[in-house]
């Protein structure tokens, strides 16, 4: 059963890694002038919510393949990736699915825009928080040495972006240099993820020997 599981937790960590290294991909495009309005938003959100799932399902498998003393430490890194998977769906969906159809028949329609400490812009942020108090709880379940120890930093990393994503989203001086403080998390996600992807990996290969 284990197997199989770590199987899963291997490609939802693999996707959730593809669709963060599409996000970083598309967020420099962006601000380079390359991609402009809507493609830019229907990019940015597609990525960010294609992110979520897998990263929840790969949370989920983690859970369910550490021994029992670490099961506090996945547990709670669940909680939060479940709190940081609702945060997002609700605002890349409402996103995708109605401001920008929207937006574009009746640009002066824009109650649920996302602007600078709006009321989605409050629930991205929430969002990304979530998945760095997952990732932080996560690093918990890893050895402090051998395999798992650059795993461990990784996920630790992320989670100690919460005060500069914290900053990003809530300076009351909204400036698009004040969100290039979050840029480490294109780093520290990305990284998280493909290490957890290769901790699956060799807990698959490590059942069948």
């Amino acid at each position: 059963m284990k197997n199989n599981i770590a199987i899963v937790g291997f490609y939802a960590a693999m996707a959730a890694f593809l669709a963060m290294v599409g996000y970083g991909i598309v967020q420099i495009l962006q601000v380079a002038g390359v991609t402009g309005y809507p493609l830019d938003d229907i990019l940015i959100y597609g990525f960010s919510l294609a992110i979520a799932p897998p990263f929840l399902i790969a949370i989920l498998a983690l859970h369910h393949i550490v021994p029992g003393d670490r099961k506090f430490w996945s547990h709670a890194a669940l909680l939060f990736a479940l709190l940081y998977t609702v945060y997002v769906v609700m605002m890349y969906s409402v996103q995708l699915a109605t401001v920008i159809p929207v937006s574009l028949h009746n640009p002066s329609v824009n109650i649920l825009t996302v602007t600078p400490h709006s009321f989605f812009w409050t629930l991205d942020a929430l969002g990304y928080i979530c998945m760095s108090l997952s990732t932080l709880f996560a690093a918990f379940v890893f050895k402090r040495d051998g395999a798992q120890k650059s795993l461990r930093r990784f996920l630790i990393a992320n989670g100690l972006m919460i005060p500069l994503i914290s900053f990003a989203y809530f300076y009351p001086h909204f400036s698009t240099w004040v969100l290039f403080i979050g840029t480490p998390w294109l780093v520290t996600a990305p990284g998280s993820v493909l290490l957890l992807a290769a901790f699956f990996r060799r807990s698959y290969l490590t059942e069948l020997t």
